[in-house]
């Protein structure tokens, strides 16, 4: 059996974790949900934000410090999202490139491969996106068909992939494929580093309803040619590098969506308290109240589970992480939803405003259920792997 007694308590800041809490989110009120829409409606991108979050080591919080981050782990690194989110400012690109990347370079690149990503990471003068999902694997990786097949020393890397996050701001995408095995001959995953104006690579922008700066991609992989080290770590581990990196993705989602509905919670208590009909105010109705009350009750039970789920990717328990990290993500995108809706029910015809802010975040509201695993394959793993019921797809 696992010994845990070791483990942090995943439930009660430290002091550090408290003073990192307020940083972020003093720096997210600074920029605010009115910068987010902004940039998102002229189609730009969040480099102010970005920069500054970079320099106050924020970006790179959970990577080594030897090659310039923060020498913490995702705790840390969901804390800083989830006060981004709650100010207003999430950032999308945080999910990808210092936790998932971030977290399977620095476990499992070469040498030379860390000193070449991490500081850049870090310090976020370097952005890299993450690519999974093709058009007709959809939620099942196994069924993943890019490929890259040897050429010499060198990899040349074909097939598609759709919904990537972020390409317009990256530097690299890493790319889940498929490789020929050099002993067996089999197709094995593997994860490559490529340059997002590497020849032969084409991305075609994805128009969604969601009002994000963070703009979604198609991506056409022509025999793009890649270097040796373009190919993460050893090329037999990949699978293992997937968990690692997925674990961290699932938490920092969990963060993003548990930010966000604690800005829409603050929203509506503020006006519950301050609009008066019927000579007091309207948060005194448990019309009114017991709806939030329920929101806030199962916006911390998200919270408690996230902190698990972090607290043992920190201890190196990538098995028993997978578990708490999926039902993260599932609760937190269930109580992102619920609590955006009660907050416009509860400001009435003041939520639809543009004023208030609160409609626009109605579309953002469903990603957390959707991606980046969808709340069915979630029910899916926790039937097989928790219950140990029979598996069915």
């Amino acid at each position: 059996m696992t010994d845990l007694s070791q483990i942090p308590n995943p439930v009660v800041d430290t002091e550090e974790q408290t003073q990192l809490r307020k940083v972020a989110f003093d720096l997210g009120s600074r920029y605010g949900m009115e910068y987010m829409r902004e940039k998102s409606d002229a189609g730009e991108t969040t480099d102010e934000l970005w920069t500054e979050a970079g320099k106050l080591g924020l970006l790179g919080v959970n990577l080594p410090e030897e090659y310039g981050g923060g020498g913490a782990g995702m705790t840390e690194l969901a804390i800083v999202e989830e006060e981004l989110s709650a100010a207003g400012a999430g950032l999308l690109m945080m999910v990808v490139s210092p936790a998932i990347n971030g977290t399977i370079i620095s476990r499992f690149g070469t040498e030379e491969q860390k000193k070449r990503w991490l500081p850049g990471l870090a310090s976020g003068e370097i952005i890299t996106s993450f690519a999974i999902t093709e058009p007709d694997a959809g939620s099942n990786s196994h069924a993943i068909t890019t490929t890259a097949r040897r050429d010499g020393a060198d990899f040349l890397l074909s097939g598609q992939k759709t919904y990537i996050s972020g390409v317009d701001q990256a530097d690299a995408i890493l790319v889940v494929a498929r490789l020929e095995g050099a002993t067996s001959g089999k197709l094995q995953p593997a994860l490559f580093m490529v340059p997002t104006d590497a020849p032969g690579l084409e991305r075609t922008h994805i128009p969604t309803e969601v009002r994000t700066p963070e703009r979604q991609f198609q991506l056409y992989f022509d025999d793009v040619r890649l270097p040796a080290d373009a190919l993460i770590g050893d090329g037999d581990t990949a699978l293992l590098m997937l968990f690692a990196g997925l674990n961290p993705e699932r938490i920092m989602a969990s963060g993003m969506a548990i930010g966000s509905a604690r800005y829409a919670m603050d929203k509506a208590t503020t006006y519950a308290n301050e609009r008066s009909v019927w000579k007091s105010p309207i948060g005194a109705h448990q019309g009114i109240a017991h709806p939030l009350a329920q929101c806030k009750i199962e916006l911390e039970l998200a919270r408690l589970m996230m902190r698990k789920a972090a607290a043992l990717v920190d201890a190196g328990l990538d098995d028993l992480a997978g578990e708490a990290a999926n039902m993260a993500k599932y609760a937190s995108g269930e109580v992102s939803a619920r609590t955006v809706d009660q907050a416009i029910q509860t400001l009435g015809g003041n939520g639809l405003s543009v004023e208030y802010g609160l409609a626009g975040m109605l579309a953002a509201s469903r990603l957390p259920r959707i991606a980046p695993v969808s709340r069915e394959m979630i029910l899916n793993y926790v039937a097989q792997h928790s219950l140990g019921l029979p598996r069915s797809y």
